[in-house]
């Protein structure tokens, strides 16, 4: 072994292995890439002795050592390829204690490496709660391996799992899961002479996999010609060695596993899924939670938000009169100061959001959502793991396309991937809210239904039918042979774990200032020295002008006339010349050019629109710093037509636009670096830019 334990966490998906993986890590671990794949690699490092260190690899989530997907095929070559940097010197399988025979499954792969293994039965306290009493002496007699129970959840039986892991030889001591050579005894013995192995299994898995895997590339034809000399047939094999797999985990777990409570496992939540996926009732049940969330984002996030707007309008009036006047108060004040104060007054919307999802995944309410929608999306071209990426996208649709990685068919995979980002991300959740607080009246209907919510709500299913469509016409356009499955184990129902729920609120509120904090702030800046300046004769022009106006006219006021030159000055501005460029093309839309500025700035970030509007704003108010952001745009005045800007017909045509268009360049760039090819994300591009502008000038045509 190497000075560092090299140690592998391996295991079913749901078996709270990234759980453990956190409580042995910490805050000591790094996000990466497998090489030469775009397969998120968790590694993390822990003590555990005063001499001993490890490094942990958290390996993707698979029910057995045979890949489905892109995320499960990266498991063997892990564990099989010893020049892989990431190749483990032992491994710890974590196994759901609830359900220990189909999770010994993948246990039994593994032993069959020949590679060191611990044993880690988690959930034992749900276990018990259950009515199952595991023998765990018995069980690792008669597997020969260190058995220890824990509870990842409540942190019990992580000293005893470090001080196991510890006290790991470098060889492995397990027993055999299966008489592997009777399944092709010719071809593995051939294998074995072609790679200078003497593991069975070994050269089984190669034969198996060896299309799909990165070592042994020069040797790909040569195991071609041993599957087609024995008849090799892969899919009746693999059943075959299941079966006999099944067969020996039943004879070592006779007498290991006392089920008292067979008769009341799951009953709990058996009753309560007779209702929340009831056929009928529990679609009306998600669009009431659903309801519910979009209501406590409006009501629940008015008085932090309040106090926030005001607080930073505060700071924006104490500078400017406290302050030097010059450049920099003018940038910090109208530039950073005010693209700051617009997004971090969405921070209470943000974190209640978070926390809802949080609540609703920890429950195991979301996975029956999953459940639920997969005979829907079905119809509309879409795999029943492409669920997860759809609901994921309500978050953030970068990581839910990363997530698409666990769909095997390429069509399915590929449809998901192009309809993702449609669906509305807490990103477009800033703009959503400031301009339904611009145009929708703060009134409940019946006391208790707010139109506001609503309309969010609203806003929210727009974008999921939108995203079901655009699947229905890729479903005919996009063509390929392969049929796909979706197999799910619905978890039981928990408590969700509250202090989870908080770290999530904070960690996704960090995330939002910080991510999206440094590219509005840049934006800021550059969008403040954009509107603060611009071709000299204009400006001087501007200057004369107003000159002449004050010695002409000694009653109008000077703040009045500052004011005026303000907006002169910032309409004559590279920013406004930028804007006005577009305005002929938005302008069927109702945008004016100040909201075509907002829509170039906020490609790099869709929340970049609300900052953007608040340094648009400041810039533009002259000598009067009065007010909040969204008082300054509810009196902004339309050059044509002197009425309001902001209109109903304004604002629901400018939601429409940030719900369907692709305004974020991080998506652009996950879309290419899954597919490997720029024509995707162009053509994602253009398809979803057209709907935004098709839609919006529909909406704003027929409502003005």
């Amino acid at each position: 072994m190497s000075d560092i334990l090299k140690i592998a966490l391996v295991g079913n998906p749901n078996t709270g292995k990234s759980t453990l993986f956190n409580l042995l890590t910490g805050l000591n671990q790094k996000i990466g890439n497998f090489p030469g794949i775009t397969v998120d690699k968790k590694v993390g490092y822990c003590k555990l002795t005063t001499d001993l260190q490890a490094e942990v690899t958290d390996l993707p989530g698979t029910y057995s050592l045979y890949p489905k997907s892109k995320d499960e095929s990266i498991v063997f070559q892990v564990l099989a390829d010893k020049q892989n940097p990431s190749h483990p010197d032992m491994v710890v399988v974590v196994a759901d204690a609830t359900n220990l025979r189909r999770n010994l499954l993948l246990y039994s792969q593994v032993a069959d490496l020949n590679l060191p293994v611990v044993l880690a039965l988690n959930m034992t306290d749900m276990a018990r709660k259950e009515g199952i009493n595991i023998d765990v002496d018995k069980l690792s007699a008669r597997l020969g391996i260190q058995v220890v129970a824990i509870s990842a959840r409540s942190k019990t039986g992580l000293t005893e799992l470090k001080q196991a892991i510890s006290n790991i030889t470098s060889i492995a001591t397990q027993e055999k899961g299966a008489d592997i050579k009777v399944l092709a005894d010719l071809a593995i013995e051939e294998v074995k002479a072609l790679v200078g192995t003497d593991n069975d299994y070994y050269a089984l898995q190669l034969l198996h996999q060896h299309e799909h895997l990165d070592f042994f590339k020069d040797k790909y034809e040569q195991f071609e010609i041993i599957e087609r000399a024995h008849h090799f047939e892969s899919s009746k094999l693999q059943a075959a060695e299941t079966i006999s797999r099944y067969r020996y985990l039943s004879t070592i777990l006779s007498g290991v596993i006392e089920d008292t409570g067979a008769a009341k496992k799951f009953v709990v939540s058996d009753r309560i899924d007779s209702i929340l996926t009831n056929r009928f009732w529990g679609f009306f049940i998600f669009l009431f939670i659903l309801f519910f969330v979009f209501n406590a984002i409006f009501s629940w996030a008015t008085y932090p938000m309040d106090l926030i707007e005001e607080s930073f309008a505060w700071l924006t009036s104490f500078g400017h009169e406290h302050l030097p006047a010059g450049v920099l108060t003018d940038l910090v004040l109208d530039g950073v100061v005010a693209g700051l104060g617009g997004i971090v007054i969405f921070i209470p919307q943000i974190a209640i959001l978070f926390a809802f999802i949080s609540i609703l995944e920890d429950t195991g309410y979301m996975a029956r959502v999953t459940f639920m929608m997969d005979k829907i999306m079905r119809k509309f071209g879409l795999s029943g793991r492409s669920v997860v990426p759809m609901i994921g996208s309500l978050a953030c649709a970068v990581p839910s396309i990363m997530s698409a990685r666990t769909i095997e068919s390429w069509k399915d995979r590929m449809i998901t991937i192009m309809v993702a980002p449609l669906v509305s991300c807490s990103a477009r959740l800033p703009v959503y809210t400031l301009l339904i607080g611009l145009i929708i009246p703060d009134e409940k209907v019946l006391g208790i239904i707010s139109l506001q919510a609503l309309t969010l709500m609203g806003m929210y299913l727009i974008s999921i039918v939108a995203a079901m469509v655009v699947a229905l016409v890729m479903k005919f356009i996009i063509k390929a042979k392969e049929k796909s499955y979706f197999i799910m184990e619905l978890p039981v129902y928990r408590m969700p774990r509250w202090k989870n729920v908080l770290y999530t609120m904070y960690e996704k509120s960090k995330t939002f200032v910080f991510e999206a904090g440094k590219v509005i702030i840049a934006i800021s800046i550059v969008l403040w020295v954009l509107a603060s300046y611009g071709p000299s004769a204009r400006f001087d022009s501007i200057e004369k002008k107003y000159a002449q106006i004050e010695l002409q006219q000694d009653s109008v006021k000077v703040s009045t006339l500052e004011r005026d030159k303000a907006a002169e000055k910032l309409e004559n501005s590279y920013a406004g010349i930028l804007g006005h460029t577009i305005e002929p093309v938005i302008r069927p839309l109702g945008f004016d050019w100040k909201i075509g500025i907002a829509l170039i700035t906020s490609f790099a970030a869709r929340e970049a629109f609300v900052g953007t509007m608040a340094t648009i704003y400041s810039v533009d108010n002259g000598m009067d710093n009065e007010g909040t952001m969204r008082d300054k745009m509810r009196v902004a005045k339309d050059a044509n037509t002197g009425l309001p800007l902001f209109t109903f017909a304004t604002g629901a045509s400018l939601m429409l636009f940030y719900a369907f268009a692709m305004q974020c360049m991080s998506t652009v760039a996950v879309v290419y670096r899954e597919t490997k090819s720029w024509k995707w994300p162009l053509i994602q591009t253009v398809y979803m830019t057209a709907m935004a502008y098709i839609a919006s000038l529909i909406a704003y045509q027929f409502l003005k």
